[in-house]
């Protein structure tokens, strides 16, 4: 067999011998196609993309659910405790109603008893008291005479821790 010495053309009356035909054997899928993979690797980031913007969102939701549920739990726990106030209030009125109702009770039955009717007859009964009659009345004269008297002698001192020690 002549060697060619220009790639590609054969000086010479015999043609070349061919070779066999090779097996074809299945191409690397990056070297065939090398921009394959580069297509390969925008899908996977746009797929993590994806993905990581589904998940966000899902936290973003999980987070919206559960400052609401906060929200309504303060908002009730609020209500529950205004409902405790205002079962004491309730509680604290009834007893002030109660002692109203027993001051008002004491006050008529001071009453009743400062009654002057009441008063004779609990003196009569218990303390065996009577009414006066003419014969105990006693009258007494006193003379219109000034009993105060007045002292003439006292002294004027110029000094006055004098006055307080006395």
């Amino acid at each position: 067999m002549v060697e060619p010495r220009y790639y590609g053309y054969d000086y010479g009356t015999s043609p070349r011998k061919l070779d066999p035909i090779p097996t074809k054997k299945v191409p690397d899928k990056e070297k065939t196609y090398p921009n394959k993979k580069k297509v390969q690797d925008k899908k996977n980031k746009a797929q993590k993309a994806k993905l990581l913007q589904l998940k966000k969102q899902k936290i973003k939701t999980i987070l919206y659910l559960g400052v609401f549920f906060s929200i309504l739990f303060a908002i009730s726990y609020r209500y529950s405790l205004i409902n405790e106030e205002f079962n004491n209030v309730q509680k604290v009125k009834k007893n002030l109603l109660a002692i109203q109702k027993e001051n008002e009770q004491t006050r008529i039955e001071i009453e009743n008893d400062i009654n002057l009717n009441n008063i004779e007859k609990i003196a009569k009964e218990k303390l065996g008291m009577q009414k006066l009659d003419q014969s105990q009345i006693v009258y007494v004269e006193l003379d219109k005479k000034d009993y105060i008297e007045t002292t003439t002698d006292a002294k004027k001192d110029d000094n006055i821790f004098s006055n307080f020690l006395r």
